[in-house]
């Protein structure tokens, strides 16, 4: 997570030479970059390219942004935007780990179809507020649970870690084969199952061991596995240090 890193520079006004009068509203720029953004990825995303889809001139968007680095930033924001009203309409519960989970896959299912989207998760809090606002709401289940502030901190770092991590791999395009329909997924990952059952079970003795639940695995399930392990670590820190003395 480049999160901390700071503020980039940014210009202090905006480029004035030949700039059109804004045609559009902040709502429709924002929305114009996140479908780019969804179709093609952040290379498809340019101001030359958003001008073309509002049908206006890349002198407007100036309006709205300094950049290209500012517009990916505000794209970001506007999406999870969404997330952190959807996990501030969630009434809390009893148990602040068991909420923290609900939390995690909530961001998880908004990245996962959105590579690009945990790409640049929290790169630049200066404009990326909601992601800010989302990493706060995370923190705060963590002071519900008895820890030291470095322990909060590695915490969420690792929830989001494991949150983001395993959505951007997710969302990578399949392999070649698999996206024009040479192979089923199930037929791409029978390639390695059949490499590793070859394999001599001296030498690999935990490939062998793990081989059967490799072939077809469900990543969700994968991912849910990994939260909940990192979850029921941070549930014993927990209650290690509130059985130790004080």
């Amino acid at each position: 997570m480049d999160a901390m890193t700071g503020p980039r520079p940014r210009p202090a006004e905006r480029p004035s030479r030949g700039r059109q009068r804004a045609s559009h509203s902040m709502e429709a720029v924002l929305a114009g970059a996140v479908a780019l953004l969804d179709e093609s990825g952040e290379s498809a995303l340019t101001l030359r390219a958003l001008a073309a889809r509002l049908g206006t001139g890349v002198g407007s968007i100036y309006w709205y942004v300094s950049g290209k680095d500012d517009l990916l930033d505000r794209a970001i924001d506007h999406v999870l935007g969404g997330v952190l009203t959807a996990l501030n309409a969630q009434e809390p519960g009893t148990d602040a780990i068991d909420d923290l989970r609900v939390m995690a896959v909530t961001l998880f299912d908004a990245i996962v179809d959105r590579p690009w989207l945990g790409a640049y998760f929290m790169r630049n809090t200066d404009v990326q507020g909601n992601s800010l606002g989302l990493y706060e709401k995370l923190g705060q289940q963590t002071l519900r649970l008895d820890l030291t502030p470095r322990q909060r901190f590695h915490a969420v770092s690792a929830v989001v870690g494991v949150v983001v991590g395993n959505a951007v791999d997710m969302g990578q395009e399949p392999p070649p084969e698999v996206l024009d329909g040479s192979l089923t997924r199930e037929e791409f990952l029978g390639r390695y199952t059949r490499t590793w059952r070859a394999l001599d079970a001296r030498e690999y003795p935990f490939v062998h061991e793990i081989v059967e639940e490799f072939d077809g695995h469900d990543d969700k399930e994968q991912f849910l596995a990994a939260l909940d392990l990192t979850l029921a670590g941070l549930r014993l820190q927990a209650g290690a240090r509130t059985l130790s003395p004080p």
